[in-house]
């Protein structure tokens, strides 16, 4: 039976955390998404509520079926890999002793069939459909996450990583298992999607791509030695994973409202977000492999960042390779 937030009260709840931290499970710090299955079919009232949330979570907006077997070709190649225990079945997704955290596996994602039909195809192109008022065009790289026992994500924007395109672009978290919250998890912070703008300006305006062409680690970065230099402080050698904080405690009690995720995200749910809503993961308290995609949706009219989408002849998208980066005086 599918666990709703009714059935769960939060002071049921293990002990949780994210980046290590211990997330306060109160009233005032923890909580439930609002649920938008109940206006799925309907454009303007997505709308609504995306603009009033900064997000839409839409359990059963996928064929449940094709996910499961979408799932069980993601776990056949982290099982060639070495990652799972052999003595569990292969659906339950047991992570083998000193596995370690595989956590960002795209490559899991090539000749999914069922996969690309769940993600790019049916139900999840007619929601966006409604949602965007038009033909969608969806990025082709596709995020995969194999999250493993240990830290999940820091909390960020994702207009950092993917912004050189529409602003308007919007993240589809696509859970690949059952998903309770010992297990993990995406968590949104409560109203970000309003605040940011005022509290994160700076932030915002950001490229992880983009470099000081005239600063301390312009030759590194073109070298591929460091990936993404420090926004704020640039200085030699130091490193930015775009991350807001490693904090996700800290950020809350500063800003205010709660941290939001669901009982059990179930395989068939989707969350929507928007480039401006903050948002992190619980961390994986247990043995099973915590899997979800990533995969980003926007008008087909609208501009498209160049790093991910296929380029001329079918190329593979770029992504944050050093064909990606830009140069800046700063």
């Amino acid at each position: 039976m599918t666990t709703t937030a009714t059935d769960t009260k939060i002071a049921d709840l293990p002990r949780l955390q994210s980046r290590g931290r211990e997330l306060e499970l109160t009233p005032d710090a923890f909580g439930w998404l609002r649920r938008s299955d109940d206006v799925m079919h309907d454009g303007d009232a997505l709308r609504a509520r995306l603009a009033e949330d900064g997000y839409l979570y839409v359990p059963g907006a996928l064929n449940r079926d094709e996910i499961v077997e979408a799932r069980l070709q993601v776990l056949v190649k982290a099982q060639e890999e070495g990652l799972l225990d052999p003595a569990f079945p292969l659906l339950d997704g047991v992570m083998r002793e000193g596995a370690g955290n595989p956590y960002f596996r795209p490559s899991y994602t090539k000749e999914n069939a069922p996969l690309m039909r769940a993600l790019y195809d049916g139900p999840m192109i007619e929601l966006f459909g409604r949602l965007v008022g038009g033909p969608v065009r969806h990025f082709d790289f596709t995020w995969l996450r194999a999250v493993g026992a240990g830290p999940g994500t820091s909390p960020h924007c994702d207009i950092v990583y993917m912004g050189r395109g529409t602003h308007e672009l919007l993240t589809a978290w696509t859970p690949l298992g059952d998903i309770p919250v010992s297990v993990g998890g995406l968590m949104l912070l409560e109203n970000s999607y309003h605040e940011s703008p005022v509290r994160l300006a700076d932030y915002l305006r950001q490229d992880v791509d983009t470099f000081c062409e005239n600063g301390p680690n312009a030759e590194a970065v073109k070298a591929g030695k460091l990936g993404w230099e420090h926004w704020k402080e640039p200085a030699p050698g130091k490193a930015w994973d775009g991350a807001i904080t490693g904090d996700p405690v800290a950020l809350r009690a500063e800003w205010g409202g709660r941290w939001l995720t669901s009982p059990e995200y179930r395989m068939g749910d989707v969350l929507i977000f928007t480039m401006r809503t903050v948002h992190g993961s619980i961390d994986n308290a247990t043995r099973y492999i915590r899997l979800s995609t990533d995969t980003r949706y926007q008008h087909a009219d609208a501009p498209v960042d160049e790093r991910w989408v296929k380029g001329e002849g079918g190329a593979e998208p770029i992504g944050h390779s050093i064909a990606g980066k830009r140069g800046k005086i700063c």
